[in-house]
């Protein structure tokens, strides 16, 4: 069990000195240290490039991230509040590649304002943590088959599990915060550069359809984690025991199913977004690209394994709770479940020529899988069909039939909704807030004293009068 495995971008180098304006010089040191820390982030993701999968270290790529974002804000902060000024309309060099053109390669395309850069930055990073979620997962290997593993050892791999769960949920709330804040601010600018004659390309990475299909398949990839933490000790028994009947430590196979249908609907949601008229060939006018085709048929292949699975577990709920009258229902949702799994073994569902080592590595772990999925879903059939063959004597009932009782799915995660840092500097930070306090406590003194004055004698020679037949003149 894997997610989507995303190229990740690179970008051009830029010094916000050359366009932003500090009239005050207070946030000289400020601006430095933001171009400094964009350069680290450029370095990162040319290292990143040139490393083998393997050995690409996306922890150190989220930190870089991490010290950017604050900083980012933190000049657009300034910015807004009229603390700083631009000398121009800034240009950010960004690499698409959730984009594909003619030759499906990468384009670097080059788009004016901050607005810009906020949105490709924020995808960089989401697209950072789904691909530390997806290494994290595949550092674990299969543990949940190993005979050898202790319950202890087990346990201590399903919280890395849960780890990488709750990083796909977060990545899905960011994917979130863009198509619905960000990408509305990038359109308010790209409407007022456009008026003033300046090109401002439009590839599908900055599609809201898209962005937001993004977070729709990120949250599947969580619940398909999720599913496999859930199964994870009645794994390590049924390698013990394959087959019917089920441990006692198998949750229900009805919630199973559930939670499979539910990924089919995320995934389906996902797929029918990044293929609308704005996401797959709405830059097609101005950037001659679409919509990568591998995430295209990642989505279709999780789909269809997904679905198989639902049924797989929708017969094996018929076989174990269903009673002998339910026989032919687990023998007709596991043979359905098996020519599925078969179909998508030989590559017949999503179809297309591998474009890159990446996508080659995301269908063999796949077929790994599905090849796994296909022997238990195999054990099964054979074990309830023998049952209905030999004392159930049911009617398999026809697909249609079968289909007309498919449950609705059922979500066991959520979205981590995405909340913007604290600037680093300028309006909103801490420093900022705590200049502002030092400055009201400073004016409340001042007016205490004062007020401290207007009640204490102001006429000069006053404090003379104090002895006897002052100003008696006689």
């Amino acid at each position: 069990m894997t997610s989507y495995l995303y190229e990740l971008p690179t970008t051009g180098a830029i010094s916000f000195s050359d366009v932003c304006v500090d009239p005050t010089a207070t946030y000289i040191t400020d601006i430095a240290d933001t171009t400094e820390a964009r350069a680290n982030l450029r370095v990162a993701l040319k290292e990143n490039k040139r490393t083998d999968q393997n050995e690409k270290d996306y922890l150190r790529l989220v930190k870089v991230l991490d010290d950017y974002i604050p900083r980012l804000y933190g000049l657009l902060g300034c910015i807004d509040s009229a603390e700083m000024s631009l000398k121009a309309e800034p240009i950010f060099s960004w690499r698409t590649t959730l984009s594909s053109n003619l030759f499906h390669n990468s384009p670097r395309i080059s788009i004016p304002t901050f607005a810009t850069e906020v949105v490709f930055t924020l995808l960089t990073y989401a697209f950072s943590i789904s691909n530390l979620a997806r290494a994290v997962v595949h550092s674990l290997g299969r543990y949940e088959t190993e005979r050898g593993i202790s319950d202890t050892e087990r346990k201590a791999k399903d919280e890395r599990l849960t780890f990488a769960v709750t990083l796909l949920c977060k990545a899905a709330g960011i994917y979130e915060h863009i198509g619905k804040q960000c990408l509305a601010d990038w359109e308010k600018e790209r409407d007022r550069v456009v008026s003033l004659g300046i090109s401002y390309p439009r590839p599908p990475d900055l599609s809201r359809e898209v962005v937001i299909g993004l977070s729709k398949m990120a949250l599947a990839d969580a619940q398909n984690l999720a599913i496999r933490k859930l199964l994870s000790k009645a794994a390590f028994e049924s390698t013990i025991t394959p087959g019917p009947p089920l441990p006692k430590s198998h949750p229900s196979p009805a919630l199973v199913a559930k939670l499979h249908l539910e990924c089919v609907s995320l995934y389906s949601s996902a797929r029918s977004l990044v293929k609308t008229p704005g996401a797959s060939s709405g830059g097609s006018d101005e950037t001659g690209e679409e919509v990568a085709p591998e995430l295209r048929r990642y989505l279709a292949d999780e789909i269809a394994l997904h679905g198989a699975l639902a049924r797989k577990w929708l017969g094996v709920d018929a076989g174990e709770h269903g009673g002998s009258n339910k026989g032919g229902v687990a023998v007709g949702f596991l043979a359905w479940a098996k020519k599925e799994l078969e179909e998508l073994r030989s590559g017949h569902l999503s179809g297309g020529v591998m474009d890159n080592d990446r996508e080659k590595e995301m269908r063999e772990r796949r077929k790994a899988r599905v090849q796994e999925e296909l022997e238990s879903t195999n054990t099964f059939l054979v074990g309830y069909k023998r049952m209905n063959d030999t004392m159930s004597f049911q009617p398999v009932p026809p697909q249609a039939e079968l289909q007309a009782v498919i449950p609705a799915g059922l979500l066991a995660v959520a979205v981590k909704p995405y909340t913007k840092p604290v600037p680093a500097f300028g309006p909103g930070s801490v420093e900022y807030t705590r200049r502002q306090a030092e400055d009201l406590e400073l004016l409340s003194s001042e007016g205490a004293i004062d007020t401290a004055s207007s009640h204490s004698p102001s006429t000069p020679g006053a404090s003379a009068k104090s002895y006897a037949g002052a100003e008696a003149y006689y």
